[in-house]
């Protein structure tokens, strides 16, 4: 078999990977704390034919050798942790992280999930929570005749009663960081977990401790810029094209061979 077609079905597979990628953060350029992913590349072993270095027959040494590569595959995602632009809703529970941090969220299991999504509510029991229903870590309630609330920069959460006029303080919202947030794994719903490689939750307040600031009644865009990824998805194209182009050349040159 010609090398050079196993050679460009690699390319074909790695760039059909690389547009799923592409695909995905296009279809999340409005969801709510998305954070965009970039496929990263590396080659394939290689076949050594002479090592560089090796000695020639004339006791020389080969100043380079000769190597044949086998292609390509995308070896990892990252995922790209630059703040996404702030829009604001007009809806007091809703929160945005200015800086670096994600909210801890509680799932039903009990677990804890990661997010940049601010985008809160509250439920029948007047709980604040996400907009799939999962608890906003340590737990925060508000009463039902609850007529204005205030989300400071600091994380506290306070409202006011019909009638009554004191200010209450309901909790506090804490924000979470990782020494490594690109290694989190995402599980959907804009949520992501803890993994070995993240690193363990290191939890403070809002604005201390490197963690970014809250602004209430704002929520953070996702950071994909939708003209980038164009250019990255016709790039992805392209070189979909050339390999397959690849593959239609070494097929005509078996066919070349089978008429000798």
């Amino acid at each position: 078999m010609i090398r050079s077609l196993w050679i460009a079905k690699t390319g074909l597979d790695a760039q059909q990977t690389n547009l799923d990628a592409i695909s995905n953060n296009l279809a999340n350029a409005n969801t709510a704390g998305f954070k965009s992913v970039r496929p990263m590349f590396e080659d394939l072993l290689y076949q050594t034919i002479r090592a560089p270095g090796a000695n020639t027959e004339a006791q020389n040494v080969l100043a380079t050798g000769l190597q044949i590569g086998a292609g390509s595959r995308v070896a990892a995602t990252e995922r790209l942790n630059t703040q996404g632009g702030l829009v604001s809703t007009g809806n007091s529970l809703d929160v945005a992280i200015q800086g670096n941090g994600y909210f801890q969220i509680q799932t039903p299991d009990g677990s804890f999930a990661y997010t940049r999504d601010g985008n809160f509510t509250k439920n029948s029991s007047g709980q604040m929570v996400t907009i799939s229903g999962d608890l906003v870590a340590p737990g925060i309630t508000l009463p039902s005749d609850t007529t204005s609330v205030t989300i400071t920069a600091d994380g506290r959460v306070q409202y006011t009663q019909q009638d009554i006029t004191r200010v209450v303080t309901a909790g506090s919202i804490n924000l979470v960081n990782f020494i490594n947030p690109s290694g989190l794994a995402s599980i959907g719903r804009n949520l992501f977990l803890e993994t070995p490689t993240s690193g363990t939750p290191q939890q403070n307040l809002p604005g201390t401790n490197g963690l970014g600031v809250l602004v209430q009644g704002n929520i953070e865009q996702s950071n994909v810029n939708v003209a980038e990824e164009l250019v990255n998805m016709i790039a992805a194209q392209r070189a979909y094209e050339i390999n397959a182009r690849a593959i239609t050349a070494s097929d005509q040159m078996l066919q070349k061979i089978g008429q000798l």
